[in-house]
């Protein structure tokens, strides 16, 4: 399948790898050249812009950092026609972005009015799901783009799911990530508590894991430096090299 990936960060970079090594046809485009270069190492097609990756895609995917350079890639501004204009046929549209449930329905309806079927499909699982092949794909749109869609984000990620209509993907995200947030201060508000009175961090968390308070944060991200090694937290917050 031909491929188009617009985006290439922390995120994009390793999940266009992945479609490489899945067999695709991937042309890509960012504005960091050296990026681009690294995805030409790996088997990909660097090209000149946006457009030109998108010519002759069978699906476009973009991952992109906020909702105004989504609008901006597919609507274009006053001066220059977004990518929803330039398209010769009627590619499948995957936006993978983060962005706001409002702009993921705007851009889906401007996508619905050229007769264009678009998805938002934020992930989880960070940059080392991105690497591994594991990410979560949290989707919107109709069933049949999601099942569509489906074999080409298997070749990104191992849960796939359809969270209902367009901007329902962004939705849910947000829903998980308000979970994961309260799950994370109260982890580390408990561990504070142990601390404080003289607890092991690492024993608290091992009897946190096996108790009623074992969450997500404890299993894979504790927050308490040196705890878990590779954790954030024990590398003072640091990118991972």
């Amino acid at each position: 399948m031909n491929i188009a990936f617009i985006g290439l960060g922390n995120m994009g970079a390793p999940m266009a790898a992945n479609l490489v090594k899945a067999g695709h046809e991937v042309s890509v485009f960012d504005l960091v050249d050296a990026a681009m270069k690294s995805l030409e190492k790996a088997g990909a097609q660097a090209c000149a812009s946006a457009q030109s990756a998108a010519s002759g895609a069978d699906v476009i995917i973009s991952m992109l950092p906020a909702g105004q350079h989504v609008r901006r890639l597919y609507l274009g501004r006053e001066s220059s026609p977004g990518l929803f204009d330039a398209l010769e046929g009627k590619p499948l549209i995957i936006d993978a972005s983060t962005i706001s449930p409002e702009d993921a329905r705007f851009v889906g309806a401007a996508a619905a009015e050229r007769g264009l079927t678009y998805l938002d499909a934020p992930v989880s699982g960070g940059v080392g799901g991105a690497q591994a092949g594991t990410l979560t794909f949290i989707v919107g749109g109709t069933e049949a783009g999601f099942e569509q869609a489906k074999p080409v984000l298997e070749g990104m990620g191992k849960n796939i799911f359809h969270a209902g209509e367009v901007g329902s993907g962004q939705v849910a995200k947000i829903c998980n990530n308000m979970l994961l947030g309260i799950l994370m201060s109260g982890t580390a508000e408990a561990l504070a508590l142990g601390v404080k009175n003289g607890l092991d961090p690492a024993v608290l968390s091992e009897i946190m894991k096996q108790s009623s308070g074992g969450n997500w944060a404890l299993n894979v991200y504790n927050p308490w430096p040196g705890v878990m090694q590779g954790s954030a937290a024990s590398r003072d917050y640091q990118a991972a090299s």
